[in-house]
């Protein structure tokens, strides 16, 4: 691999640099070639929910950081933009960028955390709001369809459970009227692995357009399927290209490979899945039940102790959905 930093990327980069630094010990199998790795500064800012959802711009200005993996080859390649979960970015995160270089396919994996001083969410998800991943999803974007070796118009986003709400959730055309880049660019797909679904937002079915891709087991605990199941019918019903393929058996975090396949549960983490919610007045997220605001830690709705379990035959065929289905929006050569 060839390590560099990408323009302006500062002193501030090497504090990130140590979440990226499996990445030089790992080369991508599958991949013939040099892959190079450029270390990217991203300059968004940190709102809460209710902020965004008012259309608030100005927020605290904050300086994240991302690895764009270009494999080998000539002319503009497509890519994917990764979101890591609750947990951070992780070698599950790493496996899905060798995966993409292995069909020619630009990866760029976003830390949402280091810059705003996360490590985890797994136990306060109120540390970000997911909503606020959108914003920073948005901002990346902007950068890469500047690069000299990208195709701006083939720029997919992909995110797993916490990060997998801005891949999805991208697509809202609102959202990428008050925060995509200026000059009006859009992802060309939206990809959610164990997608948080079960909030409502206004408008929530107008999307740009662009297919979205829902992949998700049956038996999470942790982000429930039933609301996934809802807002893709909600969806379809309004025109858009989503699919939803469901894994009987499966948990959460299915394509943790390093984890066993025996469920672990993680007492100390939060979990929403029986809590349903709906934007209100002025930005306000409230609760479907109570009609009273919604609080992602402290809510009655609110449990603990779900599991994650990693599961070969989803992970396997969740990888060969997703190559298939990039392949084509793509037009790569088989």
């Amino acid at each position: 691999m060839a390590f560099e930093l990408g323009p302006r990327c500062g002193v501030f980069c090497k504090g990130t640099l140590a979440v990226f630094v499996l990445a030089l010990a790992v080369r991508p199998s599958g991949v013939r070639g040099q892959v190079r790795m450029q270390i990217y500064p991203i300059e968004t800012v940190t709102l809460n929910s209710r902020q965004i959802l008012s259309g608030e711009q100005d927020g605290k200005q904050t300086v994240l950081a991302g690895e764009l993996r270009i494999p080998p080859g000539t002319g503009r390649l497509p890519a994917v933009i990764l979101v890591h979960g609750s947990g951070g970015l992780d070698s599950a995160v790493e496996r899905w960028a060798q995966e993409l270089n292995q069909i020619g396919v630009a990866a760029f994996l976003l830390d949402c955390f280091s810059g705003r001083g996360i490590t985890s969410t797994v136990g306060d998800q109120s540390q970000v709001h997911n909503l606020n991943m959108v914003v920073d999803a948005y901002k990346t974007l902007e950068i890469l369809t500047k690069h000299p070796r990208l195709d701006a118009n083939r720029i997919a986003i992909m995110g797993f459970s916490k990060g997998a709400f801005a891949a999805v959730y991208t697509s809202n055309e609102r959202f990428r009227k008050l925060y995509g880049p200026p000059n009006g660019s859009r992802f060309a797909a939206h990809i959610g692995l164990y997608t948080p679904c079960n909030v409502n937002y206004r408008d929530d079915d107008k999307t740009t357009g662009a297919p979205i891709r829902l992949f998700h087991g049956i038996a999470d605990d942790w982000v429930a399927i039933g609301p996934c199941r809802a807002y893709a019918n909600r969806l379809r019903n309004a025109g858009a290209d989503i699919t939803l393929t469901e894994y009987p058996g499966a948990q959460h975090g299915y394509d943790f490979f390093y984890l066993g396949t025996e469920p672990v549960a993680y007492s100390d983490a939060t979990t929403t899945r029986n809590c349903r919610a709906a934007e209100g007045e002025n930005g306000l997220i409230m609760n479907s039940e109570t009609a009273k605001p919604y609080d992602v830690n402290h809510d009655a709705c609110v449990a603990r102790g779900p599991h994650l379990g990693y599961n070969k035959a989803a992970t396997d065929a969740t990888t060969k959905a997703v190559k298939e289905f990039l392949t084509t929006q793509f037009k790569l050569k088989g």
